[in-house]
């Protein structure tokens, strides 16, 4: 489409619909067949287009209906002779001689054009019986024509409608009349015909603001079909105001507020079709594609330079009072010459008219600008002259707009935004103004108007709009100028959060702040090659205004790490995005966090992928826009995610050590990790910023300090102070554990559990509509063990076809295998990189403080860097360039390590170590070059390496315990790589340095032997604890490595929930170190040895350090790690005390807190006893909780297959409720799969065995049930639960048997057998079995037999009736085995056959008035049995209450002789009593 041009236009369609003819019917023409020609002319003579309809057969009906529609093209230009002419006919069915076939009968036309507009809609028609005369296609068929006749005297008989598509007619009348008036005025065509009316020249004015003002009222439709001609006008009008009668009338005003109410119109009605930022893409598209200035469009002609004339404005728009602006002598900055309180428009005008003339032709002749001068011109000259600038017309309109046309104009910002920057862009481009300075391109006016428009703005509601305004005028204005009004809108929102304190401003001003520096010369835009200046000294001296001095140096680097006010003055737009992040790091502002972190990673991204910084030297020049970003991370680090996965616990330099219960059993970084080592991370506060924003702060951290200049971080680290970079060093050993390598199983995790989650929706969804789950069953499958099914219950099976055997393998993961595997990839390409990163920082601050005084505390905390990035996963490249920078650290500064940072020797060794087993050579070649010269350098400082020696030998130690992927082959290659270097080094060939490693490496050898042992019984939990606490018990002497050893067994115990037995590992751990502690330091408050843990356990004795081959703690090496210290101390009892709670202990957390508290309250530690004694509440809280401990077995192994285990008999602590059938198919098939399962036989009875009956080549394992076994003395202090159930050494077993060798028999032949099993320790142990020490029988008579089941009836009967609350159940059930009729063996059959008769051996008459005595209580115990039981039923159970009693009666009466049968021998007086004196 192109405007008016018929040439260009597309044609216009016209639809004709046919509907009736009536009369004809009504004229007695009953049958007849009617057809319609229609025709398109201009004037008579010249046919468009000609069509037929097709033949209707008219039967008796009264009017013959028409059901067709044709379609007619007609060109572009119409005119007022252009009409439809409608030719009917009658159509014989048999033609005649000399007769034509089809016989006209009427006519009737309609005229395409109306007073200027196209006819269309629904039309009634009178038909003419006669042809019509010549030019009656410019009258309408309403028109009694004179001499015509007409069908039913002129009446409309004929119905038809007309539909038109055209892009030409708008078929809108307010649409119509402004276009038709803009011709008018382009053509200069007086007088105007619209319709009915006829506008003269005089008159134009005011009917084209009412036309304009009338725009409003017409539909969507048409507005939308002609909206960009529509557009063009409006903004012709803008930019060319019209020249009407001699004078210039201003519509810019009129035009800008019907241009801002059809963009209303259009957003809200075609809210659709807009993009993510809100765009009406109707719009958009007009901008994009369409509007250019009327003055740069080809076609237009440029008037020549002689019209310009003299006229005067009418309706000059005005700005209003109310405007802030800067000036306040006028209304406007951007006229000076509009006086404060302007006269009236004409005067206002002239005085403007007079102020300035100014011409300007392009070299091209494409544009003109032209002021007028004070020419006059003749009246008839009406053109449109006068050309303005549109895009600061547009600025001068807006400002001075106000009420619902501001309000308008300021919803729909985004589009005369864009608008605006076009004009701009076209402008500058059209008027060759490229190339000249930007101050220079636009007047001040126009700056003015802008700073006014943006100062007005709501943030609010346009805040997007107003950030690509801006972003897009950097480019064409003066950025000085441009950065004047960010300035302003800052002020503007800081202002309002101040005030409101509202978050939504501030994630306003992220969004506006991520626009303004998304343009591609944002980094030129912050002169990244300009040095800061610091501020002139208030009194120069000749040294200070040198400008090379030390002191003005050190001030510009300072300045450049710090957001100061030069450096936000120098580097404006990074200056305002490092400030916002400072601001915004705040953990209660999370999301906020998220959002600035992003638009500084976005940044950096953008700036590392430009192919304009790929210069090392430019990167640094961009660096220096962030090197305040160090700083400001610094200070963030407490708040960020903790990524070294002890969850949140702050655990430091301080030694603090997190209390949480449920904290793992060996957190190496809590409890102070194996002996002699250290895995504490800085002190840090519990992280509150997410992974996710931690992680992309902390990248962008270290691509400043990978690009920054090498020499500028050198000096600023030079200003810092000690606690400055002890904080850079605890945020680069965060990062170090951020970047770790994960792994590709670590992805593939990932991926399986986020699509394992996905369906434990759907499946919590499916049983949600099913209704097949309740509340109940939600908390049974909560309970369930982890094995039980993920998916809820098994009913709906068949509704789940992803778990059906056909379909398990058929579902997709999320995502595939080569994307798992590009993710991996990528994540340990950037886990290098970010370490590497962190080396070269390393290495630069090492230099950096090498020299002063305070090196050693940063050493310590560099080495604390390294060891731990020694620790995480990492590539070969760079663990090659870690042990290089390992070596240089040592080499330079020996002392650091055998003197002040002693726990990093151990831990040193440990990762020395630990490459040593690596599969790669690379790796293996640096660990043993560094193994080696850490041992050389500790010897050429005393001739002796006891340190690394024993630091060594207890990180082997260690790495054996606990590490999961040791290589044992590889370590001895490393070992003897090692021995090579110590043969061929001949400096020390004659010192005894060769003597010593060849010692040290044999003892490696033989602790690697030890390690073949534990690897065969890996799968044996029992053997494996056995072989560790052998391996602890040969280095009783050597603390160290036995506390090294208690601690991998702890480790193991918790692997299996072993809870009670890794708190006695960490007891006797902390006893022993306790023993050495008390000869090292003498302090009141500390425990004396480990006798002070006696009541907690009484293993904890062989801890003590009385043997002759004890150690001194004060020889080298000896008693160094860091839990020979009272931290240390403090940090393994709260690990016991965790475990302890774990366990259920409660009484043994108290015990252990009995030791802690004193040394707290030595160190005035209130925080640490209010949590110890809170902690004590809450176990005291839970002691009177159900609790249920472990279950004992007695387990013999007999069988030369056992090995070691041949005729060994332990007893075995289980979990607590496991039966005797699972402990025997549990041991039965781990030994059935190492010896055979037909090699492998359960011995069922408990009955002693016979070995030499047993097949000597297969393995026999009897295993029986135990309970504990205590003395009467003892029962009177073992009360509670726990009581009877901790430091357990004695057990019980019982086994019946009858003198003719069978199991059971009658009651007077039935003797039983109490075996009493002694432990060599106490249960809970550092070991879940414990070999048996000692054995006793015991034999019982069967009528010791009866008296022991009638004393345990008789304490049923009183636990059933005393019980709080009562339980019915179990009263009844116990009542009716004592009373009950059918009780086989029940009292009465035990009261027959043992009182019947007095024995006749003396030596049972005790025992027969002993079972005597238990009847009588017996009965008196079943009758309040009964009186509580009837207390209990209900009406349903009278009879059976009453079958009880007198069941209860019958045996009371058959054991009353019985038990009043008294021996009349046991009531004789032992001595004779004299009555007299």
């Amino acid at each position: 489409m192109n405007g008016e041009d018929p040439n260009n236009a597309m044609p216009v369609c016209l639809s004709v619909r046919f509907f009736t003819l009536s009369y004809f019917c009504e004229q007695g023409i009953r049958k007849c067949n009617f057809g319609c020609n229609v025709t398109a002319l201009y004037s008579l003579g010249y046919i468009w287009e000609q069509l037929f309809t097709l033949c209707f057969f008219c039967n008796c009906c009264r009017s013959p209906d028409f059901h067709d529609e044709i379609k007619i093209k007609l060109p572009a230009s119409l005119s007022d002779h252009h009409h439809i002419l409608f030719t009917f006919y009658h159509v014989s069915c048999q033609q005649k001689q000399n007769t034509p076939l089809e016989t006209p009968v009427g006519y009737t036309w309609i005229p395409m054009l109306q007073n200027g507009r196209l006819r269309t809609g629904h039309f009634c028609l009178p038909v003419s019986l006669e042809k019509p005369p010549q030019s009656y296609s410019v009258l309408s068929p309403d028109v009694p024509l004179p001499g015509m006749k007409w069908v039913d005297n002129h009446r409309g008989v004929f119905n038809v409608e007309v539909v038109a598509v055209s892009t030409i007619h708008t078929q809108d009348q307010y649409l119509d009349k402004f276009f038709a008036l803009v011709h008018a005025l382009d053509e200069h065509m007086f007088p105007v015909r619209i319709g009915d009316m006829r506008i003269m020249e005089n008159s134009l004015e005011a009917e084209l603001k009412s036309s304009i003002a009338a725009l409003n009222s017409s539909q969507l439709e048409p507005v939308v079909r002609f909206l960009h001609l529509l557009l063009d006008k409006l903004v012709l009008l803008v930019v060319r105001p019209p020249v009407i009668a001699g004078q210039i009338v201003n519509l810019g005003q009129a035009s800008f507020e019907v241009m801002a109410s059809i963009v209303n119109r259009l957003h809200k009605c075609l809210d659709t079709s807009q993009d993510m930022h809100g765009r009406n893409s109707l719009l958009s598209s007009y901008i994009h594609y369409v509007f250019r200035l009327p003055s740069t469009d080809p076609s237009s002609m440029t008037p020549p330079l002689r019209t310009l004339t003299c006229y005067s404005y009418h309706d000059k728009a005005i700005r209003p009072a109310s405007l802030n602006l800067n000036r306040s002598r006028s209304l406007s900055n951007s006229n000076p010459d509009i006086s404060g309180t302007p006269t009236s428009p004409d005067d206002e005008v002239r005085s403007i008219i007079g102020s300035k003339v100014r011409f300007m032709c392009s070299r091209s002749q494409k544009v003109l600008y032209m002021c007028v001068g004070c020419v006059c011109a003749p009246a008839h000259a009406v053109a449109f002259v006068l050309r303005k600038l549109f895009h600061e017309e547009l600025a001068l309109q807006w400002v001075v707009s106000s009420g619902s046309v501001r309000e308008g104009a300021l919803q729909q910002a985004w589009f005369f935004f864009e608008l605006m920057v076009k004009s701009i862009i076209h402008h500058l481009y059209y008027g060759d103004r490229l190339d000249s300075p930007r101050k220079n391109r636009f007047p001040e006016r126009f700056m003015d108007d802008i700073t006014a428009l943006v100062s007005t703005i709501l943030v609010e509601r346009l805040n997007t709009s107003l950030a690509f305004f801006l972003n897009d005028l950097l480019s064409v204005m003066d950025r000085g100028f441009v950065f004047t009004l960010i300035r302003a809108y800052w002020k503007q929102v800081s202002t309002k959060l101040y005030a409101l304190q509202n978050p939504t401003l501030e994630s306003l001003r992220l969004d506006f702040l991520r626009i303004v520096c998304s343009h591609e010369h944002y980094v030129t835009l912050n002169l990244p090659c300009s040095l800061l200046t610091p501020p002139a000294s208030p009194s120069p001296s000749v040294s200070s205004s040198s400008g090379f001095s030390t002191h003005v140096q050190d001030q510009k680097i300072a300045n450049m790490f710090e957001l100061s006010a030069p450096f936000r003055e120098q580097h404006f737009l990074s200056g305002l995005v490092l400030s916002e992040l400072s601001l915004i790091l705040d953990p209660e502002n999370e999301g906020l966090v998220c959002k600035v972190v992003s638009v500084v990673h976005n940044l950096l991204s953008s700036h590392d992928s430009d192919p304009r910084y790929a210069d090392v030297e430019v990167k640094a020049r961009v660096a220096m826009l962030y090197l305040p970003l160090i700083g400001i991370v610094m200070e963030a680090l407490p708040h960020l995610h903790d990524f070294t996965g002890k969850d949140g616990t702050s655990v430091g330099n301080s030694g603090e050590e997190a209390e949480g219960e449920g904290s793992s059993i060996i957190n190496q970084t809590v409890a102070m990790a194996i002996a002699g080592t250290s895995t504490a991370s800085p002190v840090r506060q519990h992280g509150s910023f997410s992974a996710e924003s931690s992680r992309s702060l902390l990248i962008c951290l270290l691509w400043v300090l990978k690009n920054a200049d090498e020499l500028v971080l050198q000096k600023w680290f030079t200003d810092l102070s000690v606690s400055q970079l002890n904080r850079l060093l605890d945020l680069l050993y965060l990062c170090v554990s951020c970047f770790e390598y994960k792994g590709k199983k670590a992805f593939e995790r990932m991926n399986s559990l986020t699509f394992k989650k996905s369906k434990d929706m759907k499946a919590k969804l499916e049983e949600a509509i099913l209704g097949s789950i309740g509340a109940r069953q939600e908390m049974v499958r909560r309970k369930r063990s982890p094995s039980g099914s993920a998916f809820g219950s098994q009913e709906n099976l068949r509704w789940r076809k992803d778990m059906t055997h056909w379909r398990q393998n058929s579902e997709r993961m999320d995502k595939t295998r080569a994307e798992l595997e590009h993710e991996a990839l990528i994540d340990g390409n950037l886990a290098t990189e970010a370490n590497l990163i962190i080396l070269d920082t390393l290495e630069i601050v090492v230099q950096t403080v090498s020299v002063t005084e305070s090196k050693e505390s940063i050493l310590g905390g560099v080495l604390k860097v390294l060891l731990h990035s020694m620790a995480c996963n990492q590539s070969a490249l760079y663990l090659q360039h870690c042990f290089a920078t390992q070596r240089a650290l040592v080499s330079k500064f020996p002392e650091l390590l055998f003197e002040e940072e002693t726990e990093q020797c151990a831990d040193l060794c440990l990762r020395l170590l630990r490459s040593c087993s690596s599969s790669i050579s690379t790796i293996r070649s640096h660990a043993s070059a560094s193994l080696y010269l850490l041992m050389r350098q500790n010897f050429e400082i005393g001739n002796n390496f006891a340190r690394v020696k024993m630091q060594v030998t207890m990180s082997l130690s260690s790495l054996v315990g606990t590490s999961q992927n040791f290589n044992e082959e590889f370590l001895r290659r490393s070992l003897k790589t090692i021995l090579t270097y110590a043969e061929e080094d001949l400096e020390l060939r004659e010192t005894t340095f060769p003597d010593q490693v060849q010692d040290l490496v044999f003892n490696l050898h033989m602790i690697l032997s030890d390690t073949v042992k534990m690897k065969e019984h890996q799968e044996d939990p029992e053997m494996l604890v056995d072989l560790m606490y052998r391996i602890a018990k040969g280095y009783q002497t050597s603390p160290d490595l036995r506390l090294t050893w208690l601690q991998n067994m702890a480790g193991k115990h918790s692997e299996r929930n072993n809870h009670a037995e890794a708190a006695q590992c960490l007891v006797h751990s902390a006893a022993l170190v306790a023993e050495y502690l008390s000869m090292l330091e003498d302090r009141k408050y500390l425990p004396v040895g480990c006798v002070t843990f006696q009541n907690i356990s009484s293993n904890v004795l062989e801890e003590s350090a009385v043997s002759d081959d004890v150690v001194s703690p004060d020889e080298e090496g000896i008693c160094s790690g860091k839990y020979f210290t009272e931290i240390g101390l403090v940090g393994l009892l709260e690990q016991a005390a965790s475990c302890f709670s774990m366990a259920g202990m409660y009484e043994a957390v108290n015990e252990v807190y009995k030791v802690l508290i004193p040394i707290h309250e030595a160190n005035r530690d209130a925080k640490k006893l209010a949590t110890i004694h809170g902690k004590l509440q809450e176990a005291f809280s839970k002691i009177v909780h159900q609790r249920m401990f472990g279950t004992y077995f007695r387990v013999g192994f007999y069988g030369s297959k056992f090995s070691d285990l041949d005729e060994q008999e332990f007893v075995y602590k289980e979990p607590a409720i496991t039966k005797l059938a699972e402990i025997s198919h549990r041991l039965e098939g781990f030994y059935g799969e190492r010896f055979g399962e037909d090699q492998v036989e359960v011995i069922k009875d408990s009955n002693p065995v016979d070995k030499c009956k047993l097949d000597p080549n297969k393995a026999f394992i009897q295993i029986t049930y135990v309970e504990p076994y205590f003395d009467t003395y003892e029962m009177k202090d073992r009360i509670t639960y726990f009581d009877k159930n901790y430091n357990l050494r004695r057990f019980v077993y019982c086994t019946p048997f009858t003198l003719d060798g069978r199991a059971h028999g009658d009651l007077h032949e039935q003797f039983k057998r109490k075996t009493i099993l002694t432990t060599s320790h106490a249960f809970p142990y550092i070991k879940t079995r414990i070999n048996i020490i000692h054995k006793e029988e015991i034999i019982s008579t069967p009528i010791e037999v009866a008296i022991e089941d009638m004393q345990k009836k008789t304490q049923e009967l009183a636990f059933a009736t005393q019980q709080d609350p009562a339980d019915a159940k179990m009263l009844q059930m116990v009542l009716q085995g004592s009373v009950g009729t059918t009780v086989n063996q029940g009292p009465l059959e035990v009261a027959q056959v043992f009182l019947s008769e007095i024995p006749s051996d003396p030596k049972l008459y005790r025992h027969h008035n002993k079972l005597r005595l238990c009847f009588k209580d017996f009965t008196k115990r079943c009758e309040d049995a009964l009186r509580k039981n009837k207390s209990l039923i209900g009406p349903d159970q009278k009879e059976y209450q009453r079958e009880l009693e007198r069941n209860y009666h019958r045996l009371k009466e058959a054991l009353q002789p019985l038990i009043n049968r008294k021996i009349p021998q046991l009531y004789k007086p032992v001595l004779q009593v004299n009555s007299h004196r």
